[in-house]
């Protein structure tokens, strides 16, 4: 073997059953060996992380389908490079009777023109697309393109899968190179990694290499950060540390300290946190320690949380961002909180109480008859859309489990409970 191809080539995948976390694509039932195994093959964009194996799915699909594999990147392509290899292709369509596929790296850095002049021989047939892009592919690729085209999401590789990644990478490197390397740490790779599976693949061989001719063939976090020269927060995602940051970040901003809440995000970001989680995290505390207070605080986490989904790193962060300081200047509640424990430890104490027969629905002339929703009063009828009647069942009649919290949005709701319910408030 030609010890001067880089790790990560070598350990490219050849079939679909090599191509490391995303079997929702190529397992038993996944959607692309369906495709291939069927040699069904349509216009393709894979939207996903670096590192996913975009590019590597793509040269498998022309492998097995037996059709001709031009390559080209959107960053030093532009429209002659394109008609170039559409007209070699329409050739070899005639030749071999199956369309070539022409795959576009960073399809989303063509402008509009240069994803234009894809559009004809797509439609003809001339060609099958499979473009590669890292950003929103909605935003990103025309629409014209993107109707003639079926997208599919790679997913960021798991902690697990970079863990075994790590050791499929070690031990063809053992391998190759005759040695007897042991990796009994693998934080701060899966750290420098960022989830990108071939730089993961380029940081071991960097690493291996600098100790192959030392006496140390144990491979802990500091040899790994000696190597790469690079100061890394270490996160274990799956450890004690992952409880601890999220905790760290939550109370910072329950504590109304912005600065400590962007610093325990920025620890998370770090280390490869699902967004998701983080954003989660977010709106439960929007809920649970603003809540009343600002009710615009739950408005704001969860269109955090939808934004992240749709945005992705890296830009996700700046949404985290401004959401997490909000979260934290907000003034802060959890009255609304202790209200719905309050009321689940009374039902678990006092059982099924009976609803009172003035609340209750009369879809029969029998409830009618048995005076179900009789001496019902409709608010909306008096003056202020309020009279005073009994919501609870009789038993709990005096129960008082809303206590408004002492901020200035809450007292206003605190005056006009007093008002209303004078016997409570």
């Amino acid at each position: 073997m030609n010890q001067n191809i880089p790790l990560a080539e070598r350990l490219r995948p050849k079939t679909l059953d090599d191509v490391l976390g995303q079997e929702h694509l190529t397992g038993e039932n996944g959607t692309i060996r369906k495709m291939v195994e069927n040699n069904t093959l349509n216009s393709l964009i894979f939207w996903g992380p670096p590192g996913t194996g975009k590019t590597t799915l793509a040269e498998i699909i022309s492998e097995k389908s037996g059709r001709k594999f031009y390559k080209i990147s959107a960053v030093s392509s532009g429209v002659k490079d394109v008609r170039d290899v559409i007209e070699d292709a329409k050739k070899q369509n005639l030749f071999s009777g199956k369309s070539p596929i022409l795959f576009i790296d960073e399809i989303h850095r063509f402008n509009k023109s240069q994803q234009d002049s894809l559009l004809h021989a797509v439609e003809k047939g001339w060609i099958i697309l499979i473009g590669a892009t890292t950003e929103n592919p909605s935003f990103e690729v025309v629409s014209a393109l993107l109707s003639r085209s079926q997208v599919y999401v790679l997913k960021a590789l798991s902690y697990d899968k970079l863990e075994d990644l790590i050791d499929i990478a070690s031990a063809q490197y053992n391998k190759d190179e005759n040695t007897t390397f042991e990796i009994v740490e693998k934080e701060a790779f899966i750290q420098y990694s960022g989830g990108d599976g071939r730089k993961l693949i380029n940081s071991v061989e960097s690493v291996l290499n600098q100790f192959k001719n030392s006496k140390n063939i144990q491979i802990k976090n500091e040899d790994v950060l000696e190597v790469l020269q690079e100061t890394m927060a270490l996160y274990d995602k799956n450890g004690e540390q992952h409880y601890d940051i999220i905790s760290a970040f939550i109370k910072s901003m329950r504590g109304s300290d912005p600065n400590g809440a962007v610093y325990w995000l920025a620890r998370m970001i770090a280390g490869g946190e699902d967004i998701k989680f983080i954003a989660r995290r977010m709106v439960i505390l929007a809920a649970e320690d603003i809540g009343l207070a600002n009710p615009n605080a739950l408005v704001i986490a969860n269109n955090c949380f939808q934004a992240v989904n749709v945005i992705g790193n890296p830009e996700a962060r700046i949404i985290l961002s401004e959401a997490a300081i909000y979260l934290a200047v907000s003034p802060k509640s959890n009255s609304a909180y202790m209200a719905i424990n309050e009321a689940l430890a009374l039902v678990k104490q006092t059982g099924n109480l009976p609803v009172p027969l003035h609340l209750r629905n009369a879809p029969t002339k029998l409830m009618k008859d048995l005076d179900y929703g009789k001496e019902y009063k409709y608010a909306h009828s008096f003056e202020g859309n309020f009279v005073e009647q009994a919501f609870l069942p009789e038993a709990i009649q005096d129960i008082k489990l809303y206590e408004p919290g002492n901020n200035s949005t809450e007292k206003k709701i605190y005056e006009e409970l007093k008002k209303k319910w004078t016997k409570k408030y």
